[in-house]
């Protein structure tokens, strides 16, 4: 089954605080997508539920900080 993500599913941050270029997620039936909002003709990345629960693990671990 194919997923289909409108731009009316996707969802930036209350963290942004009106910055202009962000990310933005859209969830829809087990499947994450994260495009960016400047750019969303550009296309967006998939992710499966496991992908992304490991994904915010590691924020939350800070393994991603810069």
């Amino acid at each position: 089954m194919k997923v289909v993500f409108k731009d009316t599913d996707f969802k930036t941050s209350s963290f942004t605080h009106g910055v202009i270029s962000c990310v933005e997620v859209a969830i829809k039936d087990g499947h994450i997508a994260v495009r960016n909002n400047r750019r969303p003709e550009k296309g967006m990345v998939l992710f499966d539920e496991l992908e992304w629960s490991a994904f915010l693990k590691g924020v939350k671990n800070n393994e991603f900080e810069l």
